[in-house]
């Protein structure tokens, strides 16, 4: 089946203006202002977008896909991600981690969850390894992890700054960004090295401390949570200024942001009123991570699980709120994360890509039909993209 997009606004995330898109063999085969293959006897399927913005398929590079938490007793362990989560908040491609708990979750089951999810039709990725160290890998070691296993794209959340994580030194940190470097080398994959950091006062230091030490570039890490606090997004600033790309937590609650905590929304604005370069920002969702409340004796006193629609309502909020650019504003959850974790057919709209889109209403933003490797996920406000659980019969 062909299908051939007429008359949608376009975004790549730049504005492309009103186009007609082709879509062929789950690729981007043309796009033009007119596409006319009217008498062509072919298995083609119209739709008029007349009115709609057609944007990439959101590209969140941290969600918690079998759930996590925990930090408050086994019954405090979040819930796994649905399809029709990741679908109703147009994410068409993602990558999953652990975090805390990699003890009563595994990476075996976050591997069996990734492949579950794109055999339901969505992109679906993964890191080797938790917030622990040393790293625990499905082949031993995380340079096979990433050279024979297709999904695994990178190594992460490898927690620094926080009370959770195994504190590891500079040397450990170094031999872990290494092996996901020539691992990712070998394997043409990013080897990306996920960091999450925490409220502990280092900040970002041991992260300048192997690049000082070792000679290992700062683009081989991607802190997230940089929005944590003021404090961090400064630091967070100066890391992009010297080559490292900084990453946004769009979940919160109330009680986060009231102890200080930035929406992600604001810390974009911030960062790039501070001359931090759009393209090293991006946004990610911390979906089904818990979102623990900590008195200041450093003791839980209250939880709460994040969400992957927060990924559209910040990115959407900074262009409603803060006066950032449409464009600017959609890069950091398409185009900008694709590229960091070296994920080359997303993220974009352009000839050769995978065919992941959606279709917003242009006064909204809400969004109306979503498209993952040429098949519709949602159509008309509609999910028809079904997991082997659902047996309803859909019309995709």
């Amino acid at each position: 089946m062909l299908t051939l997009i007429k008359n949608a606004q376009l975004f790549a995330p730049r504005n492309l203006g009103e186009c007609d898109l082709l879509v062929a063999d789950g690729r981007i085969a043309l796009i033009e202002r007119h596409i006319d293959i009217g008498g062509a006897s072919l298995p083609l399927k119209v739709i008029d977008a007349k009115g709609k913005l057609l944007v990439p398929g959101y590209v969140d590079t941290l969600v918690h896909i079998t759930g996590g938490g925990g930090e408050g007793g086994f019954n405090s362990r979040t819930p796994e991600l649905t399809l029709a989560e990741a679908v109703g908040a147009g994410v068409t491609t993602l990558v999953g981690a652990l975090g805390t708990d990699a003890d009563t979750r595994s990476i075996e089951d976050l591997f069996g969850k990734t492949k579950a999810l794109t055999e339901d039709g969505l992109s679906c990725y993964m890191y080797t390894g938790s917030y622990e160290v040393p790293v625990r890998t499905l082949t031993g070691n995380v340079r096979s992890d990433l050279i024979f296993l297709d999904p695994v794209i990178g190594v992460g959340e490898i927690a620094i700054a926080d009370h959770r994580g195994s504190q590891p030194t500079v040397q450990e940190l170094a031999r872990i960004a290494s092996d996901a470097n020539v691992g990712g080398m070998i394997s043409g994959k990013s080897g990306i090295v996920m960091i999450h950091v925490g409220a502990g006062r280092e900040q970002l230091e041991l992260l300048h401390q192997v690049h000082r030490d070792f000679e290992l570039r700062l683009s081989l890490f991607y802190p997230t949570h940089i929005n944590r606090s003021r404090a961090l997004l400064e630091a967070g600033i100066e890391f992009a200024r010297k080559g490292g790309s900084i990453d946004f937590t769009a979940s919160t609650t109330e009680h986060i942001l009231a102890m200080g905590e930035l929406r992600a929304s604001e810390a974009l604005a911030l960062a790039l009123e501070a001359g931090v370069s759009e393209n090293q920002i991006t946004i990610s969702s911390d979906a089904q991570g818990s979102l623990p409340h900590f008195d200041q004796a450093g003791r839980l006193d209250g939880l709460e699980i994040g969400r992957i629609g927060s990924l559209h309502e910040e990115w959407t909020r900074a262009v409603r709120e803060h006066q950032v650019s449409f464009s600017t504003a959609l890069a950091t959850v398409t185009r900008n994360p694709a590229k960091v974790t070296g994920l080359h057919r997303k993220g974009e709209i352009a000839v050769g890509k995978d065919a992941d889109f959606n279709l917003l209403e242009p006064d909204s933003l809400t969004i109306d039909s979503v498209m993952c490797r040429g098949r519709w996920l949602q159509h008309n406000g509609k999910r028809v993209a079904k997991t082997a659980f659902e047996h309803v019969e859909v019309e995709a």
